[in-house]
């Protein structure tokens, strides 16, 4: 029994996906439960092939009932940007996950993670996902962290005005080597695990795109991409809290952002140090771009 948990979400949604084509292929019965806030939400092929348990996974009772049987979990916790408290919120989703994998005998769970592990401090959203992977990993299951840099599809947010008015904004320095990640990558490995049932002990799985690019070099693909001339706009981590702020964000959410990308900075953990793994992430950012980001800037 797998257990995938956000099905509808940019990863989850992908990861279910991977694994369903994958099981089809293979003519594999292996059985396939999710829990969906609003099961209405799901694909027809989700509701047909697999079990769906109504509910949150940060509600223990709801969490139980799915991971009664399971073998491998799929993990991640959803952002919530009306969170009173970042570090509560990653805390209220990873408890009953502990809990339920003492109780329920769950062999392997596979978490989204972040780089940054031994390296990022007061780093916001990115310290509270780390701080979930050693709770996760002290109840003594079998555990695979995967750990990407900077999503590219964070820049979804921005295909209509990269369209319209040619600015990228980045709080982060302009000429400095950004490392990133396509979700679409996070799924393939997550779904590869989910289906090994041989792996055991606790690692992180990098997972960092064949890019060597900076904001700058970004723009410049933009710019091929979509036909007109694409600048970076650099932001401080003050007028990036106070812009998540204005979208809605919480005071303690905004606050974790301009943390992140404070230590995204100064502290290099999404940097040039980093090596590309072309083995998890061999999705190049032209090719996101021309895939996902274009199709979405000009819908």
């Amino acid at each position: 029994m797998i257990v995938i948990t956000t099905p509808t979400g940019g990863i989850g949604r992908q990861v279910l996906d991977n694994v369903l084509d994958a099981l089809d292929t293979r003519g594999d019965g292996t059985a396939v439960r999710v829990i969906a806030r609003d099961p209405g939400r799901l694909t027809a092929r989700a509701r047909e092939r697999a079990e769906v348990i109504e509910g949150s996974h940060a509600d223990a009772d709801v969490l139980g009932a799915a991971c009664d049987g399971a073998d491998q979990v799929f993990w991640l916790v959803p952002p919530d940007a009306r969170a009173d408290s970042v570090e509560d919120h990653f805390r209220a989703f990873s408890l009953p996950l502990c809990e339920a994998i003492a109780r329920h005998g769950v062999a392997r769970v596979v978490a989204v993670s972040t780089l940054g592990r031994g390296v990022a401090e007061n780093a916001g959203q990115v310290s509270a996902s780390l701080a979930v992977d050693e709770r996760i990993a002290a109840t003594g299951v079998h555990y695979r962290a995967l750990c990407p840099p900077f999503l590219m599809e964070n820049l979804l947010g921005q295909a209509k005005s990269l369209h319209a008015t040619g600015e990228l904004r980045m709080a982060y320095p302009a000429d400095r080597i950004l490392r990133t990640c396509a979700t679409g990558d996070i799924a393939r490995t997550a779904a590869r695990l989910l289906l090994d049932d041989s792996w055991t002990g606790r690692a992180d799985v990098p997972l960092v795109a064949p890019d060597d690019l900076t904001p700058e070099g970004m723009a410049e693909v933009l710019s091929g991409v979509l036909g007109r001339p694409v600048r970076v706009r650099e932001s401080t981590p003050e007028e990036y809290r106070a812009s998540v702020r204005g979208l809605g964000a919480s005071e303690d959410v905004a606050r974790n952002y301009a943390d992140m990308a404070s230590a995204m900075s100064t502290q290099g953990f999404y940097g040039a140090a980093e090596p590309g793994t072309p083995d998890t992430a061999p999705t190049g950012f032209r090719r996101w771009c021309e895939e996902v980001l274009r199709p979405a800037a000009l819908a």
